[in-house]
């Protein structure tokens, strides 16, 4: 890509520069926007840290030579690396909250931040909620979510990787959680002590077959988080084999699980999963209570 630096000079001329970039090539939306405009928005906006709402005063400030060259070498990674915008800027948003991300950890869009929002409703009823996990969490975002709307709750925040660990600790520290969110290394429930009202996960849920077909984009992204066999429900199988143990009488279960729902339903004849529904699209996410579970689990 040749150079157009002294050519464009605006905020405006970089986002029309680059939708037209972004427009032209292949790259895929689906680390947080879905079309050209948006893409270019966040790209640009967020790298010269102004906000992605009213912003209209900006939009013929010029440059710095310095500005415009970060702004050129993040359109070309884009487009020629396939690099997730997210990674780029090392910062992605969830839940309306800014979280740190990079290569360390999937770049969070889980629909489950809907339900979060929404208080686990209906499904929670009445019941009150002193301790939650989030299993497989990553960057965090889905416990550090859920911390802010159940103000009065400690949160578990578990992995497997040392690496998402670190980044997930970094978001305790950057939405100043520290004390009543943490940080447990574990396989699943191997470490995991004690019981929870709610445990949620967005566990790695892809086969192989989709795993091979995936644009360039998710090839950045850890293979950890992602690969899970392949019918892609390893990590399900664990996660319902060992979630009764550690909910509290009357607790929630909640696992988003993609395109690999229909195996687990059919995996599973017996278990009455809900599958939820989302205003802002998404699926492939199941509620299950510890009472239907403990009685699947004593009829076995």
């Amino acid at each position: 890509m040749t150079s157009p630096i002294e050519d464009l000079h605006t905020v405006r001329d970089y986002l029309r520069y680059a939708s037209s970039q972004f427009a032209a090539s292949p790259v895929f939306f689906g680390h947080g926007t879905d079309n050209v405009w948006d893409e270019a928005v966040h790209l640009v906006m967020r790298s010269l840290h102004l906000p992605l709402e009213d912003n209209t005063l900006f939009l013929d400030a010029r440059l710095t030579r310095e500005e415009r060259q970060l702004l050129l070498e993040r359109i070309r990674r884009r487009i020629d690396e396939r690099v997730p915008l997210a990674y780029l800027l090392g910062e992605a948003w969830f839940m309306g909250m800014p979280f740190h991300v990079d290569e360390r950890v999937l770049v969070p869009r889980s629909p489950i931040g809907e339900l979060i929002e929404n208080g686990f409703q209906p499904w929670l009823g009445d019941k009150p909620v002193e301790r939650i996990l989030d299993l497989c969490t990553g960057s965090g975002c889905i416990g550090i979510g859920a911390a802010f709307v159940f103000e009065d709750a400690s949160v578990d925040l578990s992995d497997i990787s040392a690496d998402a660990l670190a980044v997930a600790g970094s978001n305790i520290d950057l939405h100043e959680l520290q004390g009543r969110v943490c940080t447990v290394q574990s396989d699943v429930f191997a470490n995991i002590s004690g019981q929870y009202d709610i445990i949620v996960s967005n566990p790695p849920y892809v086969d192989a077959e989709d795993l091979a077909g995936m644009p360039d984009e998710f090839h950045h992204e850890p293979a950890l988080g992602l690969a899970a066999g392949d019918d892609g429900l390893d990590i399900a199988h664990r996660i319902i084999a060992g979630a009764v143990e550690h909910l509290t009488p009357g607790g929630l279960l909640v696992v988003e699980v993609g395109n690999s729902w229909v195996a687990l339903d059919e995996a599973y004849p017996e278990l009455p999963f809900t599958w939820l529904e989302f205003s802002n699209g998404g699926d492939g996410v199941f509620a299950i209570t510890e009472q239907d579970l403990r009685t699947w689990q004593n009829k076995r």
